[in-house]
């Protein structure tokens, strides 16, 4: 491998690559040879399953607190309360999965959500109706959700030889993005036909299918044979410290909230949908414009084989966020619905793409004792960018409008990322 930090690992430590890529149209179609490992096929096809779930209770619990309160504003405060233990485990629990069999802390955690899961199915049917319970489940949930999802991001480069990281990447994102979709309509199907509570009950019931996977896997201990190492505050900040000696980790990083804190615009959909596109009709409108990134993104993923093979990463991911910035740009531009829906669907490929190689960079670029943290740091900031995000645009919106707020935000996500490329020549020499 050809990069700019000599001291990065190439994933070595995952099965060797044994099986020749397709050829003639099948090329375009999703990348799908990390199947072909029974342990990564077992663990992706319990993502099917939990993606669509885990969005069921994503739904479920600001429905709840809504019917309980009539209030939006406690529908805001119960996403901070879980987001604060997510941030704060996600750190630790990148730590943790450094320093202990990966395998063993998954089933720990995924038992965990489950139990979170039951909890939440008990309260709903025993009509407990307290917002301060379901605050305390959900900030319960996202800390098991923090421990586990940096185990599981760094146990894929264990599984999957290094240089189809980026097909195992586009399987997990297509699979996510697609429950994003799913997950949603379904529970809006479900709630009148079976009622709020045993939406948590099937979120509990997926989860199984989870542990069955994790309990099928082969032990994921840490490599090498120094002494066994403490998951602590000095890990956690030895974990910064190593993303600041490695200019590719840190550019990856800032890539994706550049992308996202200025060019993530869901919190003037509502207000878009009221005054821009309100002709096709509010309701329509608002479901088009959160549907349309997800789309997207499950588009790019079904056709990954177009650019998961590219062994250049660093400009993947650079060409991924520039072109996300244009498609914000452009929906930003637009006074009609479906042409808004067209350059959403183009971000969210764009997104897809940014997703695969960003992921890649993570896994191939560290060792596999700094992989933990770097997944926990990546969780931090997949999950607050966007919230970020809402605070700015919903700000910028108020202010210059929600058009022009948009189309401003992928502007300054063009320059930002192109100053960040132009200064700092690490990510674009990266390959693999």
């Amino acid at each position: 491998m050809n990069t700019s930090e000599s001291s990065t690992e190439t994933g070595s430590d995952a099965p060797a690559a044994d099986t020749p890529p397709h050829r003639g149209w099948r090329r375009w179609a999703m990348d799908t040879r990390p199947l072909r490992i029974p342990a990564y096929r077992r663990l992706w096809s319990s993502t099917i399953v939990t993606s669509v779930g885990s969005q069921l209770t994503a739904v479920a619990v600001p429905k709840q607190i809504y019917d309980i309160t009539h209030s939006s504003a406690w529908v805001g405060y119960a996403s901070l309360a879980g987001l604060v233990p997510m941030v704060v485990f996600a750190l630790w629990g990148g730590a943790v999965a450094d320093t202990v069999d990966r395998r063993k802390l998954l089933l720990w955690t995924n038992s965990g959500i489950a139990v979170t899961s039951l909890l939440f199915w008990a309260q709903a049917a025993t009509k407990l109706d307290s917002v301060v319970v379901l605050m305390v489940l959900l900030a319960l949930q996202q800390a098991f959700f923090g421990l586990n999802s940096p185990a599981r991001n760094a146990s894929i480069a264990r599984l999957v030889p290094a240089g189809e990281l980026p097909a195992a990447n586009a399987l997990n994102s297509t699979v996510m993005q697609t429950g994003l979709v799913a997950g949603p309509l379904l529970a809006g199907v479900l709630i009148p036909v079976i009622g709020l509570p045993e939406l948590y009950l099937i979120d509990a019931l997926a989860l199984c299918v989870t542990v069955w996977a994790v309990f099928r896997l082969p032990p994921l201990l840490p490599l090498g044979d120094g002494p066994a190492r403490r998951a602590g505050v000095r890990e956690i900040a030895e974990g910064f410290r190593y993303i600041s000696r490695h200019k590719v980790l840190l550019l990856s990083f800032l890539a994706d909230i550049v992308a996202m804190v200025f060019g993530m615009p869901r919190a003037l959909f509502p207000q878009l949908a009221a005054q821009t596109y309100h002709s096709w009709g509010e309701g329509l409108a608002l479901g088009v414009l959160f549907a349309g990134i997800p789309v997207g993104a499950v588009l790019g993923g079904l056709f990954s084989g177009v650019f998961s093979r590219a062994r250049r990463h660093g400009w993947m991911v650079i060409g991924a966020v520039v072109g996300w910035g244009v498609a914000i740009a452009g929906f930003g531009l637009s006074g009609n619905l479906w042409l808004a829906l067209a350059f959403l669907a183009l971000a969210g490929i764009a997104d897809m793409v940014s997703m695969v190689f960003r992921g890649a960079i993570l896994l191939s670029a560290a060792t596999d004792e700094m992989r933990g943290r770097m997944q926990g740091v990546f969780t931090v900031v997949v999950a607050g960018g966007p919230r970020l995000a809402d605070v700015l645009h919903g700000t910028a919106g108020s202010v210059f409008g929600p058009r022009a707020a948009v189309a401003g935000g992928g502007v300054l996500v063009v320059a930002a990322m192109l100053a960040l490329a132009a200064a700092v020549p690490a990510l674009r020499r990266y390959r693999i």
